[in-house]
């Protein structure tokens, strides 16, 4: 876990080991959803960089690409736009807490307009970054993707700060109007990202290199109290030089005891109103003159008195 002699420093780690490709979990994925222009080819590196031998994406179109990695494209059968070919980068952030349920279930929406190209093919650098906003940030109840592009900010406006500040950044795309595949350039400095094939079949970042892709060798990445990297004189293969770190807080704080009797006084309006209860019951049950009278198909006969006590009552003929 220590890429250096003497740089394990404090904190909970250092650079974590890098699992060549291929090997252990595979990295998890991003769908991205090439909206348009209708039409428009997109490809990418698969058996070597800057070759751009993958089938071509017809847009509108789906591929699914792994993520906390930065691919090179290449778009070509524009719309409108005969024999125009750019190579754009798009960098797949990794799944935030934010966004992990949103690309769950749904696709990044990549879209080139008619902007861009007109803002590419007339010199500008343009960068676009896709982004699920936070819930202060949606205009409707409903969430939904928002892009931001960098030739509609104010001059000075990073797109990518803008939009982490936002929400949960999803995509990078990057377009400009060099031509990779012009004469005179080698496939590592086309591709100019780093890429080596997968064995699934996509492209891949290659391994750190110390200084140039990756942080200086002995840099330690332990983190501090305030969760920023260290400073280079925590140890940098090398003693440190510092030897005591001292945060004092001095924050004025007003904090109350906790109540040991909270006593709540409720009253309704207008109250309740009942009647007083009874308190004394007369009842009177009268009978016609004693005389009870039961009927039959053939004859009805009198009876002067009431039957025996627990004698079955008679019942009358069907």
């Amino acid at each position: 876990m220590e890429p250096g002699p003497g740089v394990g420093g404090p904190g909970p780690g250092v650079i974590a080991p890098m699992v060549p490709p291929g090997m252990g979990c595979p990295a998890p994925t991003s769908q991205i959803a090439f909206v348009g222009p209708d039409g428009m080819h997109i490809q990418w590196d698969i058996a070597q960089p800057g070759a751009f031998d993958s089938p071509p994406l017809v847009a509108p179109g789906r591929y699914n690409f792994p993520q906390a990695a930065i691919y090179r494209l290449k778009l070509s059968n524009i719309t409108g736009r005969p024999g125009i070919e750019l190579y754009p980068t798009i960098e797949v952030a990794p799944t935030l807490p934010r966004s992990a349920a949103f690309l769950a279930h749904n696709a990044i929406p990549v879209q080139f307009t008619e902007e861009d190209f007109d803002q590419v093919l007339s010199g500008n650098f343009v960068t676009k970054v896709v982004y699920l906003p936070d819930p202060e940030f949606q205009e409707l109840a409903l969430a939904g993707v928002e892009t931001l592009v960098s030739t509609r900010l104010d001059p000075g406006v990073d797109p990518i700060v803008e939009a982490d500040r936002r929400g949960a950044i999803m995509a990078v795309v990057r377009l400009g109007n060099k031509d990779l595949e012009a004469p005179g350039a080698d496939a590592q400095s086309q591709g100019g990202m780093g890429f080596c094939p997968m064995p699934g079949g996509g492209p891949a970042p290659m391994g750190f290199v110390a200084g140039v892709n990756a942080p200086q060798y002995g840099m330690p990445m332990s983190g501090t109290p305030i969760g920023l990297a260290g400073p280079p004189h925590v140890p940098l293969g090398i003693q440190a030089g510092m030897y005591r770190y001292t945060i004092a807080n001095h924050t004025h704080e007003v904090i109350p005891a906790p109540t040991s009797h909270v006593r709540v006084d409720v009253k309704q309006e207008p109250g309740f109103h009942y009647p007083a209860p009874a308190n004394h019951v007369r009842i009177v049950d009268r009978d016609e003159a004693g005389i009870t009278t039961f009927h039959n198909r053939e004859s009805v006969a009198h009876v002067d008195a009431p039957a025996p006590a627990g004698a079955p009552c008679p019942v009358p003929a069907q």
